[in-house]
């Protein structure tokens, strides 16, 4: 049984999974420019082979964000369903939850583009 508690951690779990993926993106976008400039300077072989690492690292966690991101999207929409059909009285609860799965939808369509 969905219970309003429950669509706010959803909620929450969502904000908290697209915050990270888009820090994800930030720290490929960071590594990225550090190793081509490692590679420009002539750096250690061993060092920019060691950036390199780090660099790949990074690169793996967003595609996982982005598959998490799409099963906690899914867990508060069906969430979200059950307690409309459940609940006459609708909070700010149920409005924040709309506004980030609006938000979420958003953002998945223009990464597949």
């Amino acid at each position: 049984m969905a219970t309003v508690k429950n669509l706010k951690i959803k909620t929450a779990t969502c904000k908290r999974i697209i915050k990270e993926l888009h820090s994800y993106e930030k720290e490929v976008e960071r590594e990225a420019a550090k190793t081509a400039d490692m590679k420009e300077k002539g750096a250690d072989p061993y060092d920019l082979k060691q950036q390199e690492n780090v660099l790949a690292e990074s690169r793996m966690m967003v595609p996982d964000c982005h598959k998490r991101l799409e099963s906690a999207l899914a867990d508060l929409k069906g969430t979200l369903d059950e307690l409309e059909k459940s609940t006459q009285v609708k909070g700010p609860e149920f409005d924040d939850a709309r506004s980030i799965i609006t938000e979420i939808e958003s953002f998945l369509k223009t990464t597949e583009e």
